[in-house]
Order: C-alpha cells, then sequence, then structure tokens
C-alpha cells in the first residue's frame, strides 16, 4: 500500500465486471464477472464475482456452494522435496493390475463428501497405493500429475491477453478463428508494422480476434478501420479483451459492399437517399406487426359492446404511439449510422493508411487487390489463408498489376519442447499448421506511369524543335 493510501496493484486486481480468462491445466475460458452468476467450466460450477479484489493469476480452491478460496501458495504434492522419500530404481517389477491401490471409488467419494480438498485426496491414493514407493522419482511425478489432474479442483483467473485468447480459440474451437496459430497471429502483428498512432485496414472473418490483437498492439492511440461483410461486423473475441471505452473511440467499421462505390466516388450519391439506410431487418417485424394487429382489433371489436369503445380508442393511440416510438428510434439509428458512415469514409478517401491486415475464409484475392487502394505508398499488407492456393492466386494477380514488391509467402512451424532435468525432449504430439501468411510492400505506379509518358512525349517534341531549327537557319542561308 503507498503512503496515501492508494493501492499500487488497483489496476492488476480483479473488478466487478472484469472479461477474465479461466484455466485449469491447458484448457482455458472466458467470461465475465457478474454478481451471483453461476460459471460452469470443465464439470465444475462456481460463483466468479467471489474473487473480486483478488489479483489476476491468483489460483483459487473451489469450495462446496461455489465459493472460491485463494491458494496462499502453490503447493505441489511431489517428490521435489526428496529427503525422507522413498524413491524406486526402476519400474520393471511393476505391473498394472489395478490391485495396487487400495481405496475404492466409494472411499473416493465418501472422501469428497467428507469436505477433503483435491490436495488432500491425491495425498490419501499416494499413501493408499502399494506401489508408489517402489516407482522412480519420473513415475511418481507423473502418477501425482495425472491424480491432480483429476481430482483438484482448482482454477486460475487470468487477465485477457492476445496470446491466452488467441490459445484458447485455438484449443477449443479453431474453426471459428480460421485455425490460426497464436504464433502465426504473432507474425502478422510484426510484418503488418502495428503500432501506436497508425492508421491501420483490417478484413477479418476470426471472430474479432485479429482485431482485438491489433486493438491491443495499437494500445488506443491512432485509428483502427475494420471492413465487414453482411449486416454487420462480428466482434466476439474483441469484446472477451476488455478494452476500456477510449480504446473503441479509435474503431471504425465500413461495410465491404460500399468499398467500390467509395472508389468509384459514388458513396456521397447513395447516402442521400434514405431509402438506402433503412434496416431491411428491422422494416420486417413492424410490418408483421401491422398485419397481425388488424384481425385481433377486430375480434376485439365483435365482442366489445358500446361502453369499451372508450377503451379501444384508448388501445389503439397506444398501439399508435407505440409505432411512432418505433419509427423514431429507427430513424435516430438510422442518421447515427450514416454519420459513422460518412465519417469512416472520409478517413478513407485520404487513401494514406499505413497498414492492411486480412485473414478471412473468402477468397483474398478480390479483397486485397480493392483494399490495397487505400494504402499509402511503401506501407506494408499481410494476408492470411489457411490454404496455399488462395495465396499463390493472389500472388500471381500482385505480380500481374504491379504496385507491390518485397512479397513473401510464408508458412510458420511450430513445435513444443518439455524442459526438465534430464527429461528435455520435443513433445510427441504437435499442431499440423499453422496456415500461410503473404507479405508484401505497396509502391506508387501512377506516378512511376506518369513520368514514363512523359518522357516518351518529350523525346519527339525536342526533335521537332531540332527540325524546326535547321529549317530556320536553311531560309536565312538561302534568301528567295
Amino acid at each position: 500500500m503507498a503512503d496515501n493510501g492508494e493501492d499500487k496493484d488497483a489496476a492488476y486486481r480483479i473488478c466487478d465486471g472484469d472479461y477474465v480468462v479461466l484455466k485449469r491445466g491447458d484448457i482455458y475460458k472466458a467470461a465475465q464477472i457478474q454478481a451471483k452468476r453461476k460459471v460452469v467450466f470443465e464439470k465444475l460450477w462456481f460463483f466468479l464475482d467471489k474473487a473480486v479484489g483478488e489479483l489476476y493469476g491468483t489460483s483459487f480452491e473451489i469450495l462446496p456452494g461455489g465459493a472460491l478460496k485463494p491458494h496462499a501458495a502453490k503447493q505441489v504434492v511431489g517428490v521435489s522435496d526428496k529427503d525422507g522419500k522413498e524413491v524406486g530404481t526402476d519400474n520393471r517389477n511393476i505391473s498394472d493390475d489395478g490391485k495396487s491401490q487400495k481405496l475404492t471409488r466409494d472411499d473416493i467419494e465418501t472422501l469428497k463428501e467428507e469436505g477433503l480438498t483435491g490436495q488432500e485426496i491425491v495425498q490419501q491414493l499416494i499413501d493408499n497405493s502399494a506401489t508408489f514407493k517402489n516407482k522412480t522419482a519420473f513415475a511418481q511425478e507423473k502418477y501425482i500429475k495425472k491424480k491432480k489432474k483429476k481430482y483438484d479442483s482448482s482454477v486460475t483467473v487470468l487477465k485477457p491477453s492476445t496470446r491466452i485468447l488467441a490459445m484458447m480459440y485455438h484449443g477449443r474451437e479453431p474453426g471459428k478463428i480460421c485455425h490460426l496459430r497464436y504464433d502465426t497471429l504473432a507474425q502478422m502483428l510484426t510484418l503488418g508494422n502495428i503500432h501506436a498512432g497508425s492508421k491501420i485496414l483490417v478484413f477479418e472473418t476470426c471472430a474479432g480476434l485479429v482485431l482485438g490483437a491489433v486493438m491491443e498492439r495499437m494500445g488506443g492511440y491512432g485509428s483502427l478501420i475494420q471492413f465487414f461483410p453482411g449486416g454487420g461486423p462480428t466482434r466476439a473475441g474483441m469484446e472477451s479483451f476488455g478494452f476500456p471505452p477510449h480504446f473503441h473511440q479509435t474503431l471504425h467499421e465500413f461495410p465491404l459492399c460500399k468499398v467500390n462505390a467509395l472508389l468509384a466516388g459514388n458513396l456521397k450519391a447513395e447516402e442521400e437517399s434514405p431509402e438506402a439506410v433503412v434496416d431491411p431487418q428491422e422494416e420486417v417485424p413492424n410490418r408483421a406487426e401491422g398485419q397481425g394487429e388488424a384481425p385481433k382489433e377486430t375480434q376485439e371489436m365483435e365482442v366489445r359492446e358500446g361502453g369499451a369503445e372508450d377503451d379501444d380508442s384508448k388501445e389503439k393511440a397506444r398501439q399508435e404511439m407505440r409505432r411512432e416510438n418505433k419509427v423514431q428510434e429507427r430513424k435516430v439509428k438510422n442518421d447515427e449510422r450514416r454519420k459513422k458512415l460518412v465519417a469512416t469514409a472520409a478517413l478513407l478517401e485520404g487513401r494514406n493508411a499505413d497498414g492492411l491486415v486480412i485473414a478471412s475464409r473468402f477468397d483474398p484475392s478480390s479483397v486485397l487487390l480493392c483494399l490495397k487502394s487505400f494504402l499509402a505508398p511503401s506501407r506494408p499488407f499481410v494476408v492470411y489463408c489457411q490454404y496455399r492456393e488462395p495465396l499463390i492466386e493472389c500472388y500471381n494477380k500482385l505480380r500481374e498489376q504491379g504496385g507491390a514488391i518485397s512479397m513473401r509467402l510464408t508458412d510458420s512451424w511450430l513445435r513444443h519442447y518439455q524442459v526438465l532435468p534430464n527429461r528435455t525432449h520435443p513433445v510427441l504430439l504437435m499442431s499440423g499448421g499453422g496456415g500461410y501468411i503473404l507479405t508484401g510492400t505497396t509502391v506508387a505506379t501512377e506516378t512511376a506511369k506518369a513520368k514514363a509518358t512523359q518522357v516518351k512525349e518529350e523525346e519527339p517534341a525536342s526533335k521537332r524543335i531540332r527540325l524546326e531549327e535547321v529549317d530556320s537557319e536553311s531560309t536565312t542561308n538561302n534568301p528567295a
């Protein structure tokens, strides 16, 4: 604590409403802390609001009733303290026949009902194992690790970051992020030259993970323009980061279907017509309501008698009021959407963006050739695809069209290693592939073409001047 009473670790403490990532072993899950909200994670349920006030990275023990108790220190039951531990020389004489454990399943369930923690249950299993003392130190650690994973009911609360969320999505739902691996995402951020104060263009269909990674790297400074297909952008992954409000002020959105109109200069003409901005999804329910209200009102009128006419007129007035309110709200939303679209178009009209990042399940060739027009010269672009063939086609089209240099098509390779005393070796299971990346740098093509045509036009002009001088000299020397 500081001298003035302020907490120096306040920024690293868990608060109500924060987005966090839960970890148990190699399994991750994103969640938001809300009061009295039950969270289910790996067949365990608990209340996350019990973790409010603790530091990020704290491991909690799940108590009966869903309460969380922070671990004072991570105490691992094992053979790290070898003093007084009996360790065997080899495992040749140990037979896995299932008879070495004295505790039965019913005994273990009884221990759980008595309120024993996971570490205490693991210790009971060790004490009642007839072959544990005869195992080698490595085999004992493997046995303890296996039992802790099964019976230890603890969870760790982590602060969201690009690496943690990328590992979470790649481990649980890789199809949602186009099988984008976290090391490939790190290369994209580096090759795209993402930094604070820059203007970056992003087109992705990875549940908002790439968008959130770019926002985190920019730190809330600069401009970030997201192109999206369909009716609206998908930002579930970006929201899991839990960015502060000033981060969202740098984020802009622009529909991909209006890019050609913006390049052709016809966007303003389209936006002047109010019909182009009305959301058809909002219009359909209102029509259905109008069609469904008439028969209902007719039936009510048949049943009611003279004294109910006043109530009917009041009900009609209320319905008309609600309908007007919906129309007014829709009009306000359309005006806000139009203003945001015009503001984003103003940012794009300068065509001075500092970088372009594409990670989509769509064909990257047409998207890259279209969005590359908004980049300033000598700016990087990065295109990710799960497969190699679309990027090869994109590479060939860029070579034919021009406007890009230093193009490279690469793939990433990742393998984990176990680093332990006398047991350092590559992990047997590894990721089959992390996708492919096409990178390059934009160049100015119109200036070069203009200079080339200017040189071609100047040469004949100089020759004509020389011919005129020769003709004038010949006429002076030979007067009529």
